[in-house]
């Protein structure tokens, strides 16, 4: 027996919280009779368990995707105003597959794809601090100053954020180059940051999820993530 809301999660539904609103909205249903409450124990071997009429399944093998998000692909599995989607490369694949977190529209960099709705619960759960590395052209020289600022945290939306790892990269002619390094997920918080301490960010490219690192992945394109890699995720 084990509680619907872990069923729906590895079932590759959704992340557990995720599965917790579908639940929650009535989309859920137990042999039958749709569930609203948090806590019911199902059997695996013997419930049948819908989710909008569609009778899903526990996905026994899991699957551990890197993606290189481009520009303009939202982060979303669809998309009302029709734009591309991160999942438009996936669409053919075995296994349905969400994205870990979001990336903006107008960002690119690493993306991790996966069925395991728990470890993507576990990754995205700001108690576990799982560090995001990201490659920002940030406009003109970026004084030490500033980077003591971002170092130690800035405002954003009435509180502070949490210390970053801030480093020069090189400086260009007109911009800036830094890696940064932060453990939260606040609504476009690196471009946002930047502009706290008189900033515009002109590119930001996420590099490094956790262990994962970005490498030479080509934009555009995904691979397996290999079993050392899994094995360190899983660690966190």
């Amino acid at each position: 027996m084990m509680r619907l809301q872990k069923y729906l999660a590895l079932s590759g539904v959704a992340s557990r919280r995720a599965s917790e609103k579908l639940i929650a909205e009535g989309h859920v249903a137990v042999n039958g009779h749709v569930v609203t409450e948090m806590g019911v124990q199902v059997d695996e071997h013997t419930d049948k368990i819908t989710v909008n009429g569609a009778l899903i399944h526990l996905e026994e093998e899991k699957h551990y995707l890197a993606y290189y998000k481009p520009v303009g692909e939202v982060t979303t599995v669809s998309d009302p105003e029709g734009r591309a989607t991160v999942m438009d490369k996936f669409r053919d694949y075995p296994v349905r597959l969400y994205p870990v977190g979001r990336l903006d529209f107008d960002s690119e960099g690493l993306l991790l794809l996966t069925n395991d709705g728990d470890m993507m619960n576990s990754l995205l759960h700001p108690s576990h601090e799982v560090d995001k590395t990201y490659l920002a052209k940030v406009s003109n020289r970026v004084e030490e100053e500033s980077i003591r600022r971002l170092r130690a945290g800035v405002q954003l939306d009435g509180r502070l954020t949490s210390p970053a790892h801030v480093r020069v990269v090189r400086y260009e002619a007109f911009d800036t180059v830094l890696l940064v390094t932060i453990h939260e997920g606040r609504y476009r918080q690196v471009r946002r940051m930047f502009e706290a301490v008189g900033h515009q960010v002109v590119q930001l490219k996420r590099v490094g999820f956790g262990p994962i690192q970005l490498g030479d992945l080509p934009r555009g394109t995904w691979r397996q993530l290999t079993p050392n890699e899994i094995r360190k995720l899983k660690e966190l």
